[in-house]
C-alpha cells in the first residue's frame, strides 16, 4: 500500500534528520535518532539522542514540550525502542503520553527492537506510518546499521594522493599530499568515528597520533561540538611482528590503543600504558574478515581507516571497504613516486573491483570523491 505523505510531514521528519545529526560525534555504538511532536501544526517539542546512556530522543522530546502531547502526532528518525536498555522503553513514553500518530522514518534492524516497538504503538491503538524519507535515515545510520546487519562496522577508507595517483615521494615524505582545509575534514571523519585503523608500517614511519585535534576540526563543527565533549576514537593499529614500541607518538595520548596480532604470538604489554590491549586473532582465519567482525563485537559502528598501500590494497581486495573517500592534490610527483594501493595482479579489467561515485566536491585546492562498491547498491552487506 502506497503511503502518501504531506509537505508539512516532510518538512517535520526533515527537521527530526538534522536534530539527529547533531549526536552523530558522541551517540555511538547507539544510532542517531532525532525526534519532533507537532499538535494542530505547531512544533511544541522536539529533542535527539546526545550520548549512549542518557535520554532517547523521544524522551528530550517531551522533555521540552511546550504543551501537553495528547493528540499530538510525533516523527522520528528511527523506530523507537521496545526493549528495557540503560533507559526505558520509548514506545511506552510515546503511548503514556498520549500520542495519536507516530511516523517513523525506518525501522530498526537491532534484534531487541526489530518491529517490536511498531507492534506496541500499534496494541496501543495508535497510528503507525513507515517509510518517510528513509533512505536519508539509512545513510544517517550507515555505521549502526552495517553492524547491526552485517556483524561488522562500515568501513571507511581515506586516499590522498597526487594528480598522477602517488601519495608520498620515492624517500617517502607526505606531509603534506593536501592543505589545510582537507586536513581539517578529515578531522571531523575521525571525530565521527568509533575507532581509526592503521598497520605498523604506517607508525614505523609516520609515527602518527591518530586522534583527533579539535583545533584543526573545521570553524562550523568547532561551534556545535565542543571540546570538552571531544570522544576520542580508539585506535587499532595491525601488528602482527610486535613492531610498534611504547615511545611511539600513540601512547602520549591517553585514549584506547587495540594491538592486533595473531593468537600464537601472545605479547608483553608491562610497558605500555594501561589504555593499550592486545587484540588475537585466528591465524586460520582471515585477519582482516576476522578483525572486522571482533570490532562490531565491540561496538565499533564507523571504522576510519588512515594506512599505507599494502593494508588499504588488502583491504579492497577482500572487499571489506564500504566507502572510498579519495582528495586528490593539484601536484606531480613523478612514476618514482609511491602509489596508492598494493593490490594482486588483475589480467583482465572485468576482475577489477567496481566502484560508483557517490559525490564530488572541491576542497581548498583539491578535489574529494567519494566512491562506494557497485554491489553495495544490491544489497545490504
Amino acid at each position: 500500500m502506497t503511503v502518501y505523505f504531506s509537505n508539512e510531514d516532510q518538512q517535520f521528519m526533515q527537521r527530526a534528520m538534522e536534530l539527529a545529526a547533531r549526536g552523530r560525534w558522541t551517540t555511538a555504538p547507539n544510532p542517531m535518532v532525532g525526534c519532533v511532536i507537532v499538535k494542530d501544526g505547531n512544533v511544541i517539542g522536539e529533542g535527539y539522542h546526545q550520548c549512549a546512556g542518557e535520554g532517547h530522543a523521544e524522551v528530550n522530546a517531551f522533555n521540552a514540550c511546550t504543551e501537553s502531547a495528547v493528540g499530538a502526532t510525533l516523527y522520528v528518525t528511527l523506530e523507537p525502542c521496545a526493549h528495557f536498555g540503560k533507559t526505558p522503553p520509548c514506545a511506552l513514553k510515546i503511548i503514556e503520553n498520549g500520542i495519536k500518530k507516530v511516523v517513523i522514518a525506518m525501522r530498526d534492524p537491532n534484534p531487541l527492537v526489530a518491529g517490536k516497538g511498531i507492534e506496541l504503538l500499534q496494541q496501543a491503538g495508535i497510528e503507525v506510518v513507515i517509510g518517510l524519507l528513509a533512505e536519508q535515515a539509512e545513510e544517517l545510520n550507515k555505521g549502526f546499521l552495517k553492524r547491526m546487519r552485517c556483524g561488522r562496522p562500515f568501513v571507511q577508507l581515506k586516499m590522498a594522493m597526487t594528480i598522477d595517483g602517488k601519495t608520498a615521494t620515492a624517500s617517502g615524505e607526505s606531509k603534506w599530499i593536501t592543505g589545510e582545509q582537507a586536513r581539517a575534514e578529515v578531522q571531523d571523519y575521525r571525530a565521527c568515528a568509533g575507532a581509526i585503523l592503521s598497520a605498523s608500517g604506517t607508525v614505523l614511519v609516520d609515527d602518527p597520533l591518530l586522534n583527533v585535534r579539535w583545533q584543526q576540526l573545521p570553524p562550523a563543527v568547532q561551534q556545535v561540538y565542543p571540546e570538552s565533549a571531544i570522544r576520542q576514537p580508539v585506535r587499532v593499529i595491525m601488528d602482527s611482528k610486535h613492531r610498534i614500541r611504547p615511545y611511539h607518538k600513540l601512547f602520549g595520548v591517553e585514549s584506547a590503543v587495540w594491538l592486533v596480532g595473531a593468537e600464537h604470538k601472545p605479547r608483553d604489554l608491562s610497558a605500555f600504558p594501561d589504555f593499550v590491549e592486545a587484540i588475537y586473532l585466528d591465524p586460520q582465519q582471515h585477519q582482516l574478515s576476522a578483525l572486522m567482525g571482533e570490532l562490531a563485537q565491540r561496538q565499533i559502528n564507523i571504522l576510519w581507516i588512515e594506512a599505507g598501500s599494502n593494508l588499504a590494497g588488502s583491504l579492497i581486495s577482500a572487499g571489506l571497504v564500504d566507502e572510498l573517500i579519495v582528495y586528490i592534490a593539484p601536484k606531480l610527483l613523478g612514476d618514482q613516486a609511491r602509489g596508492l594501493c598494493h593490490m594482486p595482479d588483475l589480467h583482465h579489467l572485468a576482475d577489477a573491483p567496481q566502484w560508483q561515485l557517490i559525490s564530488h566536491e572541491v576542497i581548498g585546492e583539491d578535489i574529494k570523491l567519494i566512491y562506494r562498491p557497485k554491489h553495495l547498491t544490491e544489497e545490504k552487506c
